[in-house]
């Protein structure tokens, strides 16, 4: 029997289910698996009154189903290995996004940085975690936690702030994320001492940047003397204007010249692995890793790799609702942060399996229109034969139109 797209889709949120170690309730399991099509076949916003509107179920049925605990992270983990199978050079992507929202009742609400619109802007923030793969050049989400506002991190201690929650967060998951990988990718606001130090604690190892008026040092490997007091850590400090060119790796990367170094960071109190990169348009932009064993063009392509987190936040908020729940409760808010990325996972793996040569926003328009046609027919009274259903299906919706 031909399946349609949305019994493909089904099988895959099914298969999640069954790599889930504690037992569901059928009723939950068939309510979660009709909310995660509803995230993919509804056009219009992403909320608890469309849901009920284009479903079986109530509006109060979705309501109460947010409210339950699910553990994210290892159903996600099966959708990544589906998606990135054995590959071996992943990389752990954590990254915060602003998210709209109005009022004033709302947990954790207050001004939080918009990246797109480069200004504090009213709403909520969550971090997000995903793994990418640097070959695939692809990143897969795993959780999503909501970032308290400054008023609740003030009441945790006097010197709590978000360096530390971020950290917790990480923390949290640690055992989890070291099981794939211990390299952890960030955007340049991560490289802080704090956050690098206590990284490297939980035995991570930190790739990012730094700015461009950094502190660093030669690494000395001088003769070692055996006079009194601490040995020498470092040698001259690095002026990136005239680089010491005896000290450098030269690197073979288009766009500019490359340069790798072993250098002593004054903020972080480490040795680091430093590449140093100036484009053809001028001035210079500085990666680095903790790990000083790390290939220096590996650290590059890590940091590049590194934007793909950001891509599933803008499939998650055009197409799977991220900006859209109507809650004002932290559970519910988290089981809907969670459930679109989530969403936009699934939607990967059934690109990969079965549609490659559509888009995210290409497949959501296959699956809302195959939706709306099984939810007339349904709804008609009749009971279609199945294989002439299967082909009605791919006549009228099979043929997608390329983008413009």
């Amino acid at each position: 029997m031909n399946k349609t797209a949305l019994d493909q889709y089904e099988e895959i949120v099914t298969d999640a289910l069954k790599s889930y170690t504690v037992k569901l309730h059928k009723s939950f399991k068939t309510a979660f698996i009709q909310l995660m099509i509803l995230y993919m076949a509804l056009l219009r916003k992403v909320n608890f009154t469309q849901m009920g509107r284009y479903s079986d179920n109530s509006e109060q049925r979705f309501r109460q189903l947010f409210e339950r605990e699910f553990d994210w992270m290892q159903f996600n983990l099966f959708l990544m290995r589906q998606r990135f199978g054995e590959s071996v050079r992943k990389a752990i992507a954590i990254d915060a996004s602003y998210i709209s929202k109005s009022g004033k009742k709302t947990p954790y609400i207050g001004k939080f940085w918009s990246g797109c619109a480069s200004v504090m802007k009213w709403g909520l923030e969550i971090l997000g975690i995903g793994i990418v793969d640097i070959d695939r050049r692809d990143c897969m989400m795993l959780r999503a936690e909501q970032t308290p506002d400054k008023a609740c991190l003030e009441k945790q201690c006097e010197d709590y702030n978000l360096v530390d929650w971020y950290l917790d967060v990480l923390r949290k998951y640690k055992d989890k994320l070291l099981g794939i990988t211990r390299y952890v990718v960030a955007d340049d606001w991560f490289s802080k001492a704090k956050f690098v130090g206590e990284a490297c604690l939980m035995e991570f190892h930190v790739i990012s940047r730094l700015r461009d008026d950094a502190a660093l040092w030669y690494s000395y490997n001088g003769v070692r003397t055996r006079k009194r007091g601490r040995p020498r850590i470092k040698g001259e400090k690095i002026d990136f204007e005239k680089l010491d060119l005896q000290r450098c790796e030269i690197l073979d990367i288009e766009g500019g010249r490359t340069y790798s170094i072993k250098a002593y960071s004054k903020a972080m109190k480490r040795n680091i692995k430093v590449v140093v990169h100036y484009p053809i348009s001028g001035g210079h932009k500085i990666y680095f890793s903790t790990d000083l064993d790390m290939e220096a063009k590996d650290i590059i392509e890590y940091y590049r790799t590194r934007f793909q987190i950001e891509f599933c936040f803008r499939d998650s908020k055009q197409f799977a609702g991220l900006n859209d729940c109507q809650a004002r409760d932290l559970k519910k808010l988290d089981f809907a942060f969670n459930a679109s990325l989530a969403s936009v996972n699934i939607a990967k793996v059934m690109r990969q399996k079965y549609y490659p040569a559509l888009s995210i926003g290409l497949l959501k328009d296959y699956l809302s229109n195959t939706y709306i046609l099984n939810r007339i027919l349904s709804k008609s009274g009749l009971k279609p034969n199945r294989t002439f259903n299967t082909k009605l299906i791919k006549e009228l919706f099979g043929i997608v139109a390329e983008a413009a």
